[in-house]
């Protein structure tokens, strides 16, 4: 979801904000509590169901070594813009890999999606890269690429200059409007947006669905002469997986999904539906931020103020201190700290327990005793092209949204009714898509259960702010063919927030194709709150910066939270700030161990080291 924040003051700099991709699940679904094992599967159903598209052969890719990433090759590949018109326009895909490094027999090609829509995988796979278990790093050439649409692949951009771009973010209320004035400022924006980006570009804006990349990673699979396709996707990415697994059923090798998406709340009746809910309403995110809020709360009221600044000594009393600061900042913005940026900062701070949840305690406990929290330096030198349209330009033209920006005020109360304080960011996440200009030409809306050759695996942890584990459920219900590894635990993603007992799973099923057992369970490597922490968190070198919220990334890359020095995000969620799309997530871990002994560490491991 994309949620507007400017960080440091205002200015170029003040523009940037945090995005991010959401999901959840069902709108009547009751407050959540997680649930524990999946659905029966329906019955599967056969047939093309808008199956592939006839291309010619991709040809192999030109491989030569990244000019500033070392140890990693680049190569661009092309695809028809149109894939019903192959002989036209074509555009050009930025693609990433790293060779297996060995020993062993190599066994192909992994192809990895970090999320978004709109993540940007050249960036993110050298970032990434030494958090995939080792036995994935020596077997298999890792391999990345910019989705078309995105970053150096042929990009939609509705703004000529740089400049530009950060003047109209400059328009954009922090986080999400509050107030009359500000709504009018946010809609017109927004509007104002649409427009210039129908301006720029009107056919690449049909072109850049999920379906049209589902079949550029078909063309990069068959570039890089593998038979059938290898992949892991994280939030964003489990909707991409699923779309492929379903167009392509017998290309599948291997797959996991993790951090889902449920792909029939994310199409809601194809793309130029106008539904009740936005997208991220239907998927539930407001349930499962509200959720995880409370486990964060929680934890750090049973850790006591040693290991959580915010900590009012107990739960219930921490939850209590929590909904004061929240009704003190709606009276009465404390410098740039309004509202608006709190509530965004702490759904995107939930992603990531270590350093996200020991720095978010940080900046509450500062707000709490009227002390200006602190603030990430502004990035040295010129600030890259923020890319927000690009996020917009993928979700809206795919996944429909109310089209009446008058509703989402009402929206807003709605979620807020049931979700609290971080519905209202969730539900003005979507409503960019209420004037965006552009409907995809090709976008599949289902069916998702068309059998796959192989199955598929589907992790999730219970407590997910921006992919429920509801939809983890829905995922692996509406699945021909897959199975369920749940992590007890807490954040967005197992790569972010580490277990080495997933880490040993994924390995066995990409490896040797063999599935977790029925039911199985892992926990993470670190609790939330387990020890003492210096201001800044772990291994971002404490300080006032290490770690702080609504700061740009290095590079100009997207985040789907705040940048704590570390890893790029992983997600579809409703933390996308206006600005910076270049912040990120913080790599975090939570839970309350390495692994389960009973089925969930298969080699028996248990530490903190990754292998």
């Amino acid at each position: 979801m994309h949620i507007p924040r400017s960080p440091v003051g205002r200015g170029r700099f003040a523009a940037m904000a945090v995005a991010a991709t959401i999901c959840a699940c069902v709108l009547s679904a009751p407050a959540p509590a997680p649930v524990r094992a999946p659905a029966p599967t329906r019955p599967p159903v056969p047939g093309p169901a808008d199956g592939p598209a006839p291309v010619d052969a991709a040809p192999p890719l030109d491989w030569s070594p990244c000019p500033e990433t070392p140890g990693f090759d680049c190569a661009t590949a092309k695809a028809p813009l149109d894939y019903r018109r192959p002989t036209g326009r074509a555009v050009d895909l930025a693609v990433i890999r790293h060779r297996a490094t060995g020993p062993g027999p190599r066994l192909g090609t992994l192809f990895f999606n970090p999320g978004g829509p709109g993540g940007a995988g050249t960036q993110a796979l050298p970032q990434w890269y030494e958090l995939f278990p080792e036995e994935l790093r020596q077997r298999f050439d890792i391999a990345s690429w910019d989705p078309r649409g995105v970053g150096g692949s042929t990009a939609v951009r509705c703004f000529p200059t740089t400049d530009e771009a950060y003047e109209w973010l400059e328009r954009i209320p922090f986080g999400f409007p509050v107030g009359q004035s500000e709504t009018e400022a946010w809609v017109d924006a927004y509007s104002d947006l649409g427009r210039l980006c129908e301006k720029r570009d009107p056919e690449l804006l049909r072109h850049v669905s999920t379906t049209d990349t589902a079949r550029d990673l078909d063309r990069l699979r068959h570039a890089v002469g593998d038979e059938k396709l290898s992949f892991l996707g994280v939030s964003y990415g489990t909707f991409l997986g699923a779309t492929y697994a379903n167009l392509f059923p017998d290309r599948v090798r291997a797959m996991v999904l993790d951090s889902n998406i449920d792909p029939r709340a994310w199409v809601d009746g194809g793309a130029g539906a106008d539904p009740r809910l936005t997208t991220f309403l239907r998927e539930d995110v407001d349930l499962g931020s509200a959720a995880t809020l409370r486990q964060f709360l929680d934890h750090c009221g049973r850790a006591g103020a040693d290991r959580c600044a915010f900590s009012a000594g107990g739960p219930e009393a921490t939850r209590a201190k929590f909904e004061r600061l929240m009704l003190r900042l709606q009276e009465r913005a404390q410098g740039s700290w309004t509202y608006a940026r709190t509530v965004t900062t702490v759904l995107s701070s939930l992603y990531a327990i270590d350093p996200g949840w020991y720095d978010l305690a940080w900046t509450l406990e500062d707000l709490w005793v009227r002390r200006p929290p602190q603030e990430p330096v502004a990035p040295e030198g010129t600030l890259p092209y923020p890319a927000f349209e690009q996020i917009e330009a993928i979700r809206c033209s795919e996944s429909p949204n109310p089209r009446d920006p008058r509703r989402f005020p009402e929206l807003a109360e709605f979620a807020y009714g049931r979700a609290g304080d971080l519905g209202r960011a969730v539900a003005w996440a979507s409503e960019p898509c209420a004037t965006w200009p552009a409907t995809a030409a090709s976008s599949y809306a289902g069916p998702w259960n068309r059998p796959t050759v192989n199955p598929v695996l589907v992790v999730n942890t219970l407590y997910d702010p921006a992919t429920p584990y509801q939809g983890a459920l829905a995922m692996t219900r509406q699945l021909a063919n897959a199975r369920l590894l749940t992590v007890e635990g807490y954040g967005h993603s197992s790569v972010v927030n580490p277990s080495l007992c997933v880490d040993d799973y994924e390995r066995r099923y990409l490896v040797d194709g063999v599935l977790p057992p029925p039911g199985a369970t892992c926990r993470q490597d670190v609790r939330p709150f387990g020890e003492s922490r210096p201001r800044g968190g772990v291994g971002t070198g404490g300080g006032g910066t290490a770690g702080g919220t609504n700061a740009v990334a290095p590079g100009g890359n997207r985040v789907d939270g705040p940048w704590t020095g570390r890893l790029p995000s992983t997600c579809s969620g409703p933390t996308a700030g206006a600005a910076a799309r270049g912040a990120r997530v913080p790599d975090s871990t939570g839970g309350e161990g390495p692994c389960e002994e009973r089925k969930a560490c298969p080699s028996g491991r248990r530490g903190t080291e990754r292998r």
